[in-house]
């Protein structure tokens, strides 16, 4: 089998993998749950990639990533679940469905400003897919058991916060799920009950480690850290992003050390505390220079 720029030939490279006399032992053991994670890992390659501003591992890790697509339509494939065309069905009509002002008449295309478009058009998708979902039962389960719809409503209500997806990463979840609530008016106009409620979550993690339940602590760093991640929407800021561009900066900062070490002859295990210090300062004050 030789490469191909053809999306046919990975199917075909994945369906190998996954034949059960001739194919990888490794990939025959897998299933959705276990793909699951690295499909979140690559999808960090990619924005990582884009971050270094690097054109090279911007191909290979979208390669990987589309690989992970694939992957999963093959598994749903043997489950008689759907194929990848289906996916690519699918993703088509959603496009072309959320763009009218692009790929609709005239009349659609001059209410592109219109208020609400957007939000009407994914509520009835999510109701579609609602109605579709009930009417495959276990069919429409990844394993065999009835598939949990979060979508289903209480009290003859949406619960508003279900629809933001609980995978995301923790800072962004947080940020979701704060922005999704604040849509109804439960949010702070204001910063300063914001800063008073992170003085007293940090009051309650002090308590806590005082008191040594290792549970408890954990808790109240959430709290901490939702609060922190509120005052970021508050002021317009991505805390995943911000906190990514931190830990670069500590990432730079302590390769200085490891750089400056090593023109001593020593590594970071052999420097005490102090040395470590001192170059950590002098990469700060390089820091200022460029802005960072």
């Amino acid at each position: 089998m030789t490469p191909s720029r053809d999306i046919a030939r990975l199917i075909e490279i994945m369906a190998a993998l996954r034949e059960p006399e001739t194919g990888c032992p490794w990939d025959l053991e897998q299933d959705f749950s276990t793909i699951a994670p690295y499909t979140v890992e690559e999808a960090y390659e990619v924005a990582d990639a884009i971050e270094r501003d690097d054109a090279v591992d911007l191909k290979e890790e979208l390669g990987d990533l589309l690989l992970q697509v694939v992957y999963h339509a093959q598994l749903a494939s043997e489950r008689d679940l759907f194929e990848f065309e289906d996916v690519v069905e699918a993703i088509t009509r959603k496009m072309i469905r959320r763009h009218p002002h692009v790929f609709g008449d005239a009349e659609a295309r001059s209410a592109r400003s219109a208020k609400g478009q957007w939000e009407r058009i994914k509520a009835e998708e999510k109701a579609e897919r609602a109605a579709a979902r009930l009417e495959a039962g276990s069919e429409a389960s990844l394993s065999g058991k009835a598939p949990v719809d979060f979508t289903r409503q209480r009290s003859g209500s949406a619960r508003l916060l279900e629809a933001v997806p609980a995978s995301f990463p923790a800072l962004t979840l947080a940020l979701k799920v704060q922005s999704k609530a604040a849509t109804v008016g439960f949010d702070w106009n204001d910063p300063a009950p914001i800063k008073a409620k992170i003085e007293e979550e940090m009051g309650e993690f002090d308590r806590a480690m005082s008191e040594g339940i290792a549970d408890a602590s954990e808790a109240e760093m959430g709290d901490l850290l939702f609060s922190v991640a509120n005052l970021a929407r508050y002021h317009g800021i991505d805390p995943e992003k911000a906190l990514r561009r931190s830990v670069t900066k500590f990432r730079d900062r302590f390769a200085h050390i490891e750089d400056g070490l090593a023109l001593q002859g020593k590594s970071p295990s052999d420097a005490s505390l102090d040395e470590m210090e001192a170059l950590w300062v002098a990469a700060k004050g390089k820091d200022r220079g460029t802005g960072l």
